[in-house]
């Protein structure tokens, strides 16, 4: 057990690491409702110590720490295994994400979304891991976003204009059709899709970009979530839980460009 306090302990203070500010924030207050592992036998048998940290440190501590809600924290997951192409445990987690108030039609967007930031194939696994999860809950086509849907949210000006230029002058040197397609078909449309709340698609994205390592596009999704809602507070819990799925070296890699955000940002 003193491991596991060691290990606690290192999760807080790194995760602090990631404020401007160099204090450690309060610990905040525990969920009412736990939420527990995904069944594993395999763990009794082969790595008892993982158990241990599994029960313990992630849904002991980490899951169960209000510094972020249970349904953002399900959301977080269930993006960076999509992203890592990880299906191991994907359904539960989807269903987890059910039972924390995640929708059906939220679960669906957020893989539609993904396969732009991740990849097409990291999405088709991703709806083959949530079919059976979708019927077990009864969800019928009619709970799920339109393909084409009339009430798009509007335009967001200066945030896709400067999304724009930047994929253009990143793109465009090379291959102007390649610029063009991603210019209309992912953020013109994409981002307007009424069926993920703004907020809820950058913290999504931001997400896929730090479990892929790919932290050269944080700055402005990161920036994006925080203009969306997203608090500092929030965005540092996001980075320590997803230490846990992602790996400690891409989020440490994270850490210095989300602390750089902060602080060009007053934060």
């Amino acid at each position: 057990m003193r491991t596991i306090a060691v290990l606690a302990t290192c999760f807080t203070v790194t995760a602090a690491a990631v404020v401007a500010s160099a204090a450690m924030a309060p610990t905040a207050t525990a969920h009412d409702a736990p939420v527990h592992a995904p069944a594993n036998p395999a763990l009794a048998t082969v790595a008892p110590a993982l158990g241990l940290y599994t029960d313990e440190v992630l849904f002991g501590r980490v899951w169960a720490d209000a510094a972020l809600s249970l349904r953002d924290r399900s959301l977080l997951t269930v993006a960076a295994l999509v992203a890592r192409s990880e299906d191991e445990g994907l359904s539960e987690y989807i269903d987890i994400a059910l039972e924390n108030g995640v929708t059906a039609a939220e679960v669906s967007e957020t893989l539609t979304h993904l396969a732009f930031y991740a990849g097409w194939p990291n999405a088709m696994m991703g709806a083959k891991a949530a079919a059976p999860v979708f019927q077990a809950h009864g969800v019928a086509l009619a709970d799920l976003p339109a393909a084409d849907p009339a009430d798009m949210l509007p335009l967001h000006q200066a945030a896709e204009g400067l999304r724009r230029s930047f994929g253009e002058a990143r793109l465009g040197g090379v291959d102007p059709q390649a610029a063009g397609d991603t210019a209309e078909g992912l953020l013109l449309h994409l981002w307007r899709r009424p069926a993920l709340a703004p907020r809820d698609r950058s913290l999504v994205t931001v997400a896929a970009l730090v479990s892929t390592g790919r932290v050269d596009r944080l700055p402005f999704h990161l920036s994006r979530a925080i203009d969306d809602g997203l608090t500092k507070d929030e965005a540092t819990a996001a980075l320590a839980h997803l230490a846990f799925y992602a790996g400690w070296p891409n989020v440490l890699s994270a850490m210095p460009v989300a602390e750089a955000v902060f602080a060009s940002r007053g934060e």
